[in-house]
């Protein structure tokens, strides 16, 4: 069985910085691209940030390029994402996701897992 489990998430004032985790269980890990999307209240669930098996390739939104980092270590089973300088509108739950075959995609319908996600609020 397929287990993805978020941490990490929390209230930070704006500027302020966090890193969430994603440590899946019951799959390859290092032969998955695992991806980050967000969904604020009465939005659709929107990309993030992706990484490929291997860790050798990233993609972000433009909304988070610069700010955010994706990253993965294998060794450990885990996939990161470390936000900086964060805004009010980055405020959402943030769900982490796997992908089979290693290359990312920014397309949710791509991703065959999925984690139960983290509230991310950052206050003004």
């Amino acid at each position: 069985q397929v287990q993805l489990v978020e941490s990490g998430g929390g209230l930070v004032q704006a500027g302020g910085s966090l890193r969430l985790s994603c440590a899946p269980s019951g799959l390859t890990f290092s032969t998955n691209a695992m991806g980050w999307f967000r969904q604020a209240p009465g939005t659709d669930r929107e990309f993030v940030a992706a990484i490929s098996g291997s860790g050798r390739s990233t993609y972000y939104a433009d909304s988070v390029k610069g700010r955010f980092t994706i990253s993965r270590d294998n060794a450990k089973n885990t996939v990161y994402l470390q936000m900086n300088s964060l805004k009010p509108e980055d405020t959402a739950v943030y769900y982490c996701a796997a992908r089979g075959g290693g290359v990312y995609s920014i397309r949710r319908r791509d991703y065959n897992f999925w984690g139960q996600g983290t509230q991310v609020t950052v206050s003004s």
